[in-house]
């Protein structure tokens, strides 16, 4: 689907995300949105009441649910929680290498975001959303339930720090090699 067929609240969606991605929060303008969702000016506000935040919190939704979307994937059929995990580990260094999703859509979207509660509760919600989903696949494959949260958690710190590594080095390799250290 052509990205003008969708619409309109879509588009705005997926065009904030990827530009607050990619320039930060800070770094968009709402005008900047509007044109690469090529979306008219009172459809923001229509869709968004509260506007850049509201649209933030979509934007970091909608990066969340492909993030789940992508853990599934990659655990279902895994015979192992290693294999799960690695599996895992190489999606993202494929996303990284080619569309350039190499840095946590939910950091760059309410981290760098004014700081309120409601951005920080709303990233809260959605990492511990992804470490749920890892340790519901990790019990499934066998693991105790104190380890399946331990490696759920220490799962998520190293993506955390491996999205980070890689971009500061440009390279996917970094992603690729975190089960190692599980």
């Amino acid at each position: 689907m052509s990205n003008t067929a969708r619409p309109t609240k879509d588009r705005l969606i997926l065009a904030a995300a990827t530009l607050f991605r990619t320039r930060g929060y800070h770094g968009v303008g709402l005008a900047d949105v509007l044109a690469d969702a090529k979306a008219p000016k009172g459809s923001l506000y229509h869709h968004f009441p509260n506007g850049k935040s509201d649209l933030a919190i979509a934007a970091a939704t909608w990066a969340s649910d492909e993030m789940l979307r992508l853990i599934a994937a990659s655990f279902d059929g895994a015979e192992t929680f290693e294999a799960g995990a690695t599996t895992l580990c190489f999606k993202l260094a494929k996303l990284f290498d080619k569309t350039g999703w190499d840095t946590c859509p939910i950091a760059a979207t309410l981290f760098e975001g004014p700081d309120s509660t409601e951005m920080r509760d709303h990233a809260s919600h959605i990492y511990e959303g992804w470490i749920a989903e890892v340790l519901d696949h990790a019990g499934r494959l066998g693991l105790t339930e104190s380890d399946a949260k331990t490696k759920a958690e220490h799962l998520f710190v190293l993506i955390q720090g491996g999205w980070m590594l890689a971009r500061a080095r440009r390279s996917s390799d970094v992603l690729r090699t975190l089960t190692s250290q599980l």
